[in-house]
């Protein structure tokens, strides 16, 4: 039987050096961060993170084991793979999407775990920046006579969970900026109610990005004009609906509005100043609407956007889906806290008196880094990188 090699040698200062790649690491480790996938926005406020455990016995690598960050967030991936893969995970490899955690919880650390099972060399994506771990689960690992490779597609498992790495690296959620625009450069019709850009195939994926994200925001001219149920409509996603917050500073929500009358099975929560108006609020507490106070931007005298990401931060949420109007959007890019952007643009025609937006394909461009183009129906969605978090 052969295993995978020995760990590198200890140098002076009695830490292994990093193991170099091999052939088959960005084959497995792209395979664990399609699974990781699977619960992407449902693991609380741990990332989504997968391990595979890989054994070659001579007749080429197979995977023993596999394990994904559990729904709420526990138990870890890595307890799931060693569990999958029994005795099978002594002197194999395992491929973690970010880096095994190094400090002692409910559970004991994730990387001393995999010391314990045998298993012979890690590789890892992402790096995790929260302080008890940062480069302490690769410390761990190699003091524990474990082989570690690092870095191996480690911008690609990076967006598989940059809410949670924006979280401890800014101090705030990560925010996906999402917009629709016209074949002419629109975004709807101010005062004209909800206008038709994208097709069905298009909205679809809406509906997915949505579910992969713990919160929705819009502002209240958008609640008010469209009264939106930013829900997830996918067959049998019903569940992986998000959070949703409206920014309506002023309380013009009202309970008869449909994020009101369904706050008891979907989680709403509205940002709204101090001094909005009691009665209104006590009314939509009643409906089930949750409240987080914001504060006026002193030079603007519109909510300022950094404190309330950093309250939202608090309570737990790590990704937020921006799909307000025009102003919402420009007041998100202005203060650049706008991480990902998709712009869709559809197939229809609004005319001049469309709504032009803050920015358009051809502006994102030149500002942004492009991750990827699709084509969904008659709808093309463009990906941009705003900040990078690797």
């Amino acid at each position: 039987m052969t295993t995978d090699a020995a760990p590198v040698a200890n140098g002076a200062s009695g830490a292994s050096a990093f193991a170099p790649e091999r052939p088959e690491d960005r084959w497995f480790m792209a395979a664990a961060i399609r699974y990781a996938m699977r619960h992407v926005g449902r693991t609380g406020t741990n990332p989504s993170v997968a391990t595979l455990i890989v054994r070659n016995d001579g007749e080429g690598p197979r995977i023993v084991g596999r394990g994904v960050t559990a729904l709420g967030g526990r138990p870890h991936a890595e307890a799931g793979a060693l569990a999958e893969a029994g005795e099978l995970a002594r002197g194999a490899t395992a491929y973690v999407t970010l880096e095994p955690c190094a400090h002692h919880g409910r559970t004991p650390p994730c990387a001393e775990a995999l010391v314990r099972a045998g298993i012979a060399r890690v590789v890892s994506a992402a790096a995790d920046p929260d302080p008890r771990v940062d480069g302490k689960g690769h410390q761990m690992l190699m003091a524990g006579g474990v082989a570690v490779t690092r870095r191996v597609m480690e911008r690609e498992a990076a967006r598989t969970i940059e809410g949670y790495l924006t979280r401890h690296r800014r101090g705030r959620p990560g925010v996906t900026l999402k917009m629709a625009l016209s074949r002419d450069g629109r975004i709807g019709i101010r005062g004209g109610g909800q206008v038709k850009i994208t097709g069905p195939v298009s909205d679809a994926q809406t509906h997915l990005v949505r579910a992969r994200h713990d919160a929705i925001l819009v502002g209240a001219g958008t609640a008010l004009e469209d009264d939106p149920r930013l829900d997830c409509r996918l067959p049998g996603m019903a569940g992986r609906s998000p959070a949703r917050i409206i920014l309506d500073p002023n309380l013009r929500t009202s309970p008869e509005m449909t994020v009101a009358r369904t706050a008891r099975s979907v989680p709403t929560m509205i940002a709204t100043f101090e001094t909005s108006d009691p009665q209104r609020q006590a009314a939509l507490a009643e409906a089930g609407v949750t409240f987080v106070a914001c504060v006026a931007d002193p030079a603007s005298g519109r909510v300022a956007l950094p404190e309330l990401l950093e309250d939202l931060a608090a309570t737990g949420i790590t990704s937020i889906l921006v799909e307000g109007g025009a102003n919402i959007a420009a007041s998100f890019l202005a203060d650049g806290l706008v991480d990902r952007l998709i712009l869709v643009e559809g197939a229809v025609e609004i005319g001049e008196a469309g709504i032009v937006p803050p920015l358009d394909v051809a502006a994102a461009r030149s500002r942004y880094r492009l991750l990827r183009q699709d084509v969904f129906g008659a709808d093309t969605w463009f990906d941009f990188a705003c900040e990078e978090i690797v």
